[in-house]
């Protein structure tokens, strides 16, 4: 088949139950090889039977190509992904970061939005300079001013000498507010006058200095309706949103996950010395299964929980944390589960020879829908070898 045997509804590879995206390759007539990303749903009756599959292809060939390039440079070493979705804000960091213009990163928690503001720094003339993060919300509202723009001896209890500001340790170079929509409003006055005029005044000075630095911002907000609740600077948010990048939560790029999971289990195997680290398929399959809230962030530490779970160096089922066996959309998933028996189950695991992936398909439903019956019926069915 064109998916390679890589799907889940015609092959022994990790995928989703009901919805699959692949990247596979293809040859053309004229012997040209273009990359496709393959979108594969299935396609089910009003009994919850399943009846075919309906697939979609999207040429992702040029985008593949920008991240090869992308993994060249060191910037890049640390994001990981070959959707279009990844792809695309994979140009967006090259094109942009030639550029001084302001940037804003949206994008939920766990995404990586600090990965990508470092990227257009690194890609950029001020890579030689620093680049300095700060968390916005992270800051009590009395320290946050300070903190940004440094304060001089004196301007209140505490501050026995001058000190500089995160902008002004990003003198040349690139400063990341991260959580931005999280600036009390009196910063965000300062913040636009820097932006607009490029000075900025230490707490407790009168004068002002000049600072040379590029602002990338971010937030897991949405500035305009921050905006709307009056919560934040009208001026201030169009000044930071000249270009805008969003990052696709994963549950929007599904595909990206196993590319994850190796990434992480190389940088454990790199720092403890391990020998390699696998993973089963029924273990893929869940977590290709899994909504991933928390997004890049949980891949990583779901695969640090199993690793230290695991036995033998491969990961299984068992060796992952128990929500992902629960974090199934009840429609799509419990309704198929409810339908399975034991007897039933045990029969066509039985003609499956203990192949797990083939008893699935036996009985109509997804490997991930199984694994989760056995798993709740231990006690009747034993786990097979």
């Amino acid at each position: 088949p064109l998916c390679g045997k890589y799907c889940s509804f015609c092959g022994e590879k990790p995928a989703l139950t009901d919805h699959s995206e692949y990247t596979i390759n293809i040859t053309t007539k004229s012997g040209e090889t273009r990359k496709l990303e393959m979108s594969a749903t299935m396609m089910r009756d009003e009994n919850d039977q399943d009846f075919g599959v309906l697939a979609s292809f999207k040429d992702v060939t040029a985008l593949f190509h920008l991240s090869v390039r992308a993994k060249e440079v060191t910037a890049f070493g640390n994001i990981v992904g070959q959707n279009h979705k990844m792809l695309e804000v994979f140009q967006q960091v090259i094109d942009v970061a030639p550029y001084d213009y302001p940037v804003h990163i949206h994008g939920e928690t766990g995404t990586g939005k600090e990965l990508i503001a470092g990227a257009i720094h690194e890609e950029s003339h001020r890579n030689g300079a620093p680049f300095v993060p700060i968390n916005c919300g992270a800051l009590p509202e009395g320290l946050i001013e300070s903190e940004l723009f440094g304060h001089v001896k004196g301007s209140f209890s505490g501050a026995v000498r001058d000190k500089k500001g995160r902008f002004e340790l990003a003198q040349g170079g690139t400063i990341f507010l991260d959580e931005v929509a999280d600036l009390p409003k009196q910063v965000q006055v300062k913040l636009l006058r820097f932006l607009q005029q490029g000075v900025l005044e230490k707490v407790g000075s009168e004068g002002s200095i000049t600072v040379d630095a590029r602002v990338i911002s971010a937030t897991n907000k949405d500035l305009k309706k921050e905006v709307e609740k009056n919560n934040f600077r009208e001026d201030l948010f169009y000044r930071l949103n000249v270009i805008p990048i969003y990052i696709p939560p994963l549950r929007e790029r599904k595909n990206d996950i196993p590319l994850l999971v190796k990434h992480f289990l190389r940088q454990i195997e790199d720092r403890y010395k391990k020998s390699t680290i696998t993973v089963s398929d029924d273990a893929m399959s869940i977590m290709m299964d899994h909504s991933w809230p928390g997004n890049v962030r949980e891949v990583e530490n779901v695969v640090q929980f199993a690793t230290i779970k695991c036995r033998q160096n491969t990961i299984r089922p068992e060796d992952l944390p128990m929500e992902l066996y629960h974090s199934a959309d009840i429609k799509t998933k419990r309704g198929p589960l409810k339908r399975l028996e034991t007897g039933s189950v045990q029969e066509a695991i039985r003609k499956a020879g203990g192949n797990k992936a083939k008893a699935a398909r036996v009985l109509g439903v997804g490997r991930a829908t199984l694994y989760r019956f056995l798993n709740e019926n231990m006690d009747m069915i034993p786990p097979d070898d």
